[in-house]
């Protein structure tokens, strides 16, 4: 049988690594915000019901962490009621659902890995919202599969690692970057992968927690990320990077200290294998952009 695959987000990061993978299956119909105004839940419906998926995967989202808190409704119609619309169609149509989701809807009070099944208790808008969507998938399509993750990067769009590189071509020789704050930079190609996984073998419904293994500090990725471009590029002149508390460099959201996701129930499906953060990193940026 020759799929018929809709995938929301097509310019975003895992979009991208997304759509030639799902090419593979059979017709990608690969939609921006350009193609549909995800705030517009009339408009969306029609849209997805005038395609007729029979797999939908929704890597779109409201990201923008900070301004959420000052553009609610808007985080709410993108991360929470669009997600339940496509829920609900899928439903209809008897669809495969895949949806992204994020360790922002932890307290970040931890000290062990977050597991599927620990409370949550999201510390603003983007959080929240991304939750209330979680919520309202598995309520309209308990088949739905739900990958939550977090630090996302890749060659595409706007990202941390992209940051750095960009601010020492610039000419910045000293940066000065968090140090508390832990969790697991993840490569878009594996959230990709997993995707492509869960739909392939018909994985049970519910949420995963899918990350590279591994943990750290954004101050931490920062050095690796200096530190592979100094091999790389060793005319370079070095970027030293100085380690701040959070408390040092204040935004309107909050942030959680601690957010590293356990992977064992998604290692346990013996599909994709999560191979190291650093490893991912040297594998996603083999020359720098």
């Amino acid at each position: 049988m020759t799929e018929r695959i809709l995938l929301f987000g097509r310019g975003g990061q895992v979009g991208t690594e997304a759509r030639p993978l799902f090419e593979r299956l059979g017709e990608v119909v690969a939609l921006d915000h350009d193609d549909v105004d995800l705030r517009n839940v009339d408009a969306l419906r029609e849209t997805i019901r005038s395609i007729r998926p029979t797999i939908l995967v929704n890597a779109a989202a409201y990201t923008a962490v900070d301004k959420a808190e000052s553009e609610p409704e808007t985080a709410r119609a993108i991360n929470a009621a669009a997600p339940a619309t496509m829920a609900e169609e899928a439903a209809r149509l008897g669809a495969q659902m895949v949806h992204y989701s994020t360790d922002y809807v932890y307290p970040g009070d931890g000290t062990r890995p977050y597991r599927e099944d620990d409370p949550t208790g999201p510390l603003g808008v983007y959080g929240q919202t991304k939750l209330d969507g979680d919520l309202a998938v598995l309520e309209a399509l308990p088949e739905a599969v739900i990958l939550r993750t977090s630090w996302v990067f890749s060659p595409h769009g706007h990202n941390f690692v992209k940051t750095m590189l960009r601010l020492a071509d610039e000419g910045r020789t000293h940066l000065r970057v968090v140090a508390d704050q832990r969790g697991t930079p993840t490569a878009a190609s594996l959230l990709a992968d997993g995707a492509l996984a869960a739909v392939e073998h018909c994985i049970p419904g519910g949420v995963y927690h899918l990350t590279n293994a591994g943990e750290t500090t954004w101050y931490g990725f920062a050095e690796a990320i200096f530190a592979a471009r100094a091999r790389l590029l060793p005319e370079a002149p070095p970027v030293t990077v100085e380690p701040i508390a959070t408390a040092d460099y204040p935004t309107l959201a909050r942030r959680p200290a601690y957010s590293v996701l356990d992977g064992a129930k998604w290692d346990a499906l013996g599909r994709v294998v999560r191979a190291s953060w650093r490893d991912a990193l040297l594998q996603t940026f083999p020359t720098l952009p």
